[in-house]
């Protein structure tokens, strides 16, 4: 069995940058491939026409699957499945699906839409990522533009026009297993932090705030790209032989890698090995735990589990946590668990290991 394809959900209101970070994630994977969804809403179907005409390489028309019929939550069983089945039929199906949603319709729906049998075991939600606008919500305003969401809500019928801005956004951040604060060059000193200290009380344990300027995110942090796979994790060890595994508590900071994505955001990735695992549930617990108690934003790895000949693929982003069985274990994988984590520069390693050995 193939592994799962992880999706991705991304939501937020008109102008926040959603579409900006999707073109700044396109343009910078690196061979993988990205398909994208995205919802179309009445005559402000624009991001699709933003999309097709990105000039991106390698951003081929049918790796954009328009959904017509506006908001996929209420065309799930029409529209959202058939277009992900088209994309997980095709010979070279995607790395990656990126899911750009309004940020009108609630993202939870969407989300258990991932449970339909047809597509249950072939894709896995990587995340929910909403995008905020930070100018906007630093001068007490969910939106750039607030008069054009409004506008937007009304053209498209299949859309509650009662429910207040106010608590769509709630919703978004309480579905979230990542925020972005976007457009941050445009505020004050300390404007940032103070806005995340406020957003944060909306938000469950364990979710990570990401900073971003013009929807400049590194798609490692984003879609965790690259990161856990295992021929990728084989050959780092191979390659560079002070990647010690972190067995023993002398680390000595030399595999430290950096992903700049801008000024003053640093990430940093490690990996961790440790014993196989005995209790699927209870690993999954002490994941989320050292995810809510550090400052993780994802986690990805495998494991073999006590008596089970295949692999265990651990996946983490904020507070979720995925685990699922896709192959039998090759000889180099048996015996252990191996993670990688990634987290913004200065992660206590030795707290996080030790978290982790629970």
């Amino acid at each position: 069995m193939a592994a799962k394809i992880p999706a991705t959900v991304i939501t937020g209101f008109l102008g926040a940058g959603k579409t900006t970070l999707v073109q700044h994630l396109l343009a910078n994977a690196n061979g993988k491939r990205i398909a994208l969804i995205v919802n179309e809403f009445g005559d402000l179907g624009i991001d699709g026409d933003l999309v097709k005409g990105c000039g991106i390489e390698g951003c081929e028309d049918d790796d954009v699957l328009e959904l017509s019929n506006g908001c996929i939550c209420c065309t799930v069983a029409d529209e959202f499945i058939p277009a992900m089945e088209k994309l997980l039929q095709r010979d070279n199906p995607p790395d990656h699906i990126v899911i750009e949603t309004s940020g009108l319709a609630l993202p939870q729906p969407l989300v258990r839409a991932f449970n339909w049998p047809e597509i249950r075991n072939r894709v896995t939600v990587d995340g929910v990522v909403t995008v905020v606008d930070s100018e906007a919500m630093a001068r007490g305003q969910f939106a750039h533009d607030e008069a054009a969401i409004d506008a937007q809500r009304a053209g498209d019928d299949m859309l509650d026009h009662e429910t207040p801005l106010s608590e769509l956004f709630d919703d978004q951040l309480a579905c979230a297993d990542m925020i972005i604060l976007n457009k941050l060059d445009l505020l004050a000193e300390g404007q940032a932090e103070e806005l995340e200290q406020t957003l944060r009380k909306g938000t469950r344990a364990g979710v990570r705030f990401v900073h971003a300027e013009m929807g400049r995110v590194s798609p490692q942090t984003l879609l965790g790209l690259g990161i856990g796979a295992e021929d990728d994790l084989d050959a780092r060890h191979e390659v560079h032989h002070h990647h010690h595994d972190h067995d023993h508590d002398d680390d000595h900071g030399d595999d430290h890698h950096h992903h700049h994505d801008h000024g003053h955001d640093e990430f940093e990735t490690f990996q961790v090995t440790l014993p196989p695992v005995s209790d699927v549930a209870a690993f999954a617990e002490t994941v989320a735990q050292a995810i809510r108690d550090n400052a993780i934003l994802r986690l990805k790895g495998f494991a073999e589990v006590n008596g089970k000949p295949m692999r265990l693929v651990i996946q983490a982003v904020g507070p979720r946590v995925d685990t699922y069985f896709d192959r039998p274990l090759t000889a180099g994988e048996r015996g252990k668990t191996r993670l990688v984590v990634i987290g913004e520069s200065g992660l206590d390693r030795e707290r996080i290991l030790a978290a982790l050995a629970g």
